[in-house]
C-alpha cells in the first residue's frame, strides 16, 4: 500500500497512522535530492525506521511533547536520527531525549525545500506547526483539526492561548492551505476560519 498523501513537481508528502491513538506521522520529501524529514515520531518505531530507510529522512521534528506523539524517539535516536522540539516541551522528552530545540520562525532546510516552525502554543507550551513555504501544506499537530482547536484539558494547555495562537499565526496563512493534523483527516484555513467565533462561544 503506498504511503503518498500529496505530492507536487517539487515535493512528496508520506503519511503513515500509527499506534492506538491513530497519530498521523507524515514525511516531507525533496524530489530533487531525495532528502526527507519525519514529522512525529509517534509509534511503530520498526515501521516508521523502514519508512526512514526507504525515504532518505535526515532528521525528526515533534510538534508536541505529548506521549502518544513521541513514544518511537528512543528508538529512532538511537538509529542515528536527530530530533528536533521545542524548548518549552522539552521536558516532557526528558525520559527518551532529543538533540536540538526548534525555535519560532525557524527556517529548516530539507533538500532545495524550505519548511518554516510556527510556535503555536496551547495545546501544550511548546506546541510547533510546520509551513512548507512555496507550497499550499501545513502540519499543524495537534493545534488544528477539522472543527476546532485541540485539547486543552491537560497540564500546561490553554484554551484562550490556543485560540489566539490559530487566529494570529495560522488563520493569516492563505485560505487554500491544506491542514495536515496530527490525528485524523486534513482540512483547509478556508474551512476553519469561518468558525473561530463559534470555538470561543462554545469554550473547547
Amino acid at each position: 500500500m503506498t504511503t503518498l498523501h500529496w505530492a507536487d513537481n517539487r515535493l512528496e508528502i508520506h503519511k503513515v497512522i500509527v499506534g492506538s491513538y491513530d497519530n498521523n506521522v507524515f514525511v516531507l520529501r525533496c524530489r530533487e535530492t531525495g532528502d526527507a524529514v519525519l514529522i512525529d515520531a509517534a509509534n511503530e518505531h520498526e515501521r516508521l525506521l523502514e519508512l526512514c530507510t526507504t525515504l532518505g529522512v535526515r532528521r525528526v521534528l515533534e510538534t508536541h511533547g505529548h506521549w502518544d506523539h513521541i513514544q518511537a524517539v528512543p528508538q529512532i535516536r538511537e538509529a542515528g536520527y536527530e530530533v528536533g522540539i521545542n524548548s518549552a516541551d522539552a521536558p516532557m522528552l526528558k525520559a527518551c531525549g532529543y538533540d536540538v530545540f526548534i525555535d519560532d520562525a525557524e527556517i529548516i532546510e530539507v533538500g532545495k525545500l524550505r519548511l518554516e516552525a510556527i510556535a503555536n502554543p496551547g495545546h501544550t507550551p511548546g506546541s510547533v506547526s510546520f509551513k512548507i513555504q512555496g507550497a499550499p501544506v501545513l502540519f499543524s499537530g495537534d493545534t488544528l483539526f477539522p472543527g476546532g482547536p485541540g485539547a486543552t484539558r491537560g497540564e500546561g494547555s490553554s484554551f484562550p492561548t490556543i485560540l489566539e495562537s490559530i487566529d494570529h499565526k495560522l488563520f493569516t496563512l492563505p485560505p487554500g492551505t491544506i491542514v495536515m493534523p496530527g490525528h485524523g483527516v486534513d482540512t483547509t484555513i478556508a474551512n476553519e476560519r469561518p468558525h473561530l467565533q463559534e470555538w470561543a462561544d462554545r469554550g473547547w
